[in-house]
C-alpha cells in the first residue's frame, strides 16, 4: 500500500466516481424538472378546459356569465 502507482490508481478511481455522481444527478435533476414542467402544462390545459365547462354550465343552468 505505499506504492506511487497504488495511490494513483485509487485517486484516479475516486476522481472518475466523483465525475460519474456528478454527471448522474445533473441528468436526474434535469429529467425531474422537465417531467414536472409537462405536468404543470398538463394541469394548466385542464383547469382552463374545466373553467370553462364550469362557465358553460352557469350561463346554462342560471343564464348567469362569470367573468
Amino acid at each position: 500500500m505505499t506504492e506511487p502507482q497504488v495511490w494513483t490508481l485509487i485517486g484516479v478511481f475516486a476522481a472518475a466516481m466523483f465525475g460519474l455522481i456528478t454527471i448522474v444527478s445533473t441528468l436526474f435533476i434535469n429529467v425531474v424538472r422537465s417531467e414536472i414542467r409537462g405536468l404543470d402544462a398538463k394541469l394548466t390545459v385542464r383547469m382552463d378546459n374545466l373553467d370553462r365547462d364550469v362557465q358553460a354550465l352557469m350561463r346554462h343552468t342560471f343564464g348567469i356569465d362569470r367573468d
